[in-house]
């Protein structure tokens, strides 16, 4: 009786044994799968995260190469912006001083032509007529410009100068509008056309090329420029 109650307990201790290390084994199988899962968890959420932090990164960037593009853009578009309004600055004074020069040749070419000053000589004797009294305004001295013709003959023999010349045409209309005290001369400088003097009457009219062609300029500049700046808008 001893002896069966003494395996009994054996028995029973064995199997309390048996279901412990099952339960520690269960325990620990449970405890192993939820930290196996947290560790996919963490790694999941981990992953997640710097999958966004990519992304927001990535984006970043995409915006940053977007505003530099654009400042590039719209430093380019500045650039050829200032470079075309500069060109067309130069542009438009390189046509202004060539239209200056142009005006200023177109009158030099017409005061070197001898009937051309002649008409021009008896008009401004004619206007200065109108305004002065010229019997009594004195002596008149009209300075030619050396390339006339016929001034070594004005020099020299002023009584053999030929019929049609620009000199005798000068003398020939002074005596006539003036009746007396008319002297031509020839233009210390190279001027082109042609300066009347009153000297009593302490008056002087300059119709040189660069008078003629400034008082043309002031006319037609203005003109030129609102047309340039027509075709070159």
């Amino acid at each position: 009786m001893t002896e069966r109650n003494g395996n009994g307990d054996r028995s029973t201790a064995s199997s309390g044994v048996e279901t412990l290390i099952a339960r520690l084994r269960d325990e620990g199988v449970d405890r192993g799968r939820k930290e196996a899962e947290e560790l996919v968890a963490d790694a999941q959420n981990r992953a997640d995260w710097l999958l966004q932090q990519a992304r927001e990164e990535a984006d970043a960037i995409r915006e940053q190469a977007r505003r530099d593009a654009e400042k590039m853009r719209n430093s380019a578009t500045e650039a050829l912006e200032t470079a075309a309004r500069d060109t067309v600055l130069e542009l438009h004074g390189a046509l202004v001083a060539r239209f200056r020069s142009q005006v200023r040749w177109l009158v030099a070419t017409e005061l070197n032509r001898e009937a051309f000053l002649q008409q021009l000589i008896l008009a401004l004797a004619s206007r200065v007529r109108e305004q002065q009294n010229l019997d009594e305004a004195g002596s008149m001295e009209v300075v030619l410009p050396e390339t006339a013709v016929g001034l070594e003959a004005l020099r020299s023999d002023p009584e053999s100068l030929e019929e049609g010349t620009l000199s005798y045409f000068v003398v020939a209309v002074a005596e006539r509008m003036l009746r007396d005290g008319v002297s031509v001369t020839v233009a210390a400088d190279q001027q082109e056309g042609l300066t009347l003097r009153l000297t009593d009457a302490g008056m002087e009219v300059e119709l040189t090329a660069d008078t003629v062609a400034e008082a043309l300029l002031r006319h037609l500049q203005p003109r030129f420029r609102a047309l340039l700046e027509g075709v070159l808008r």
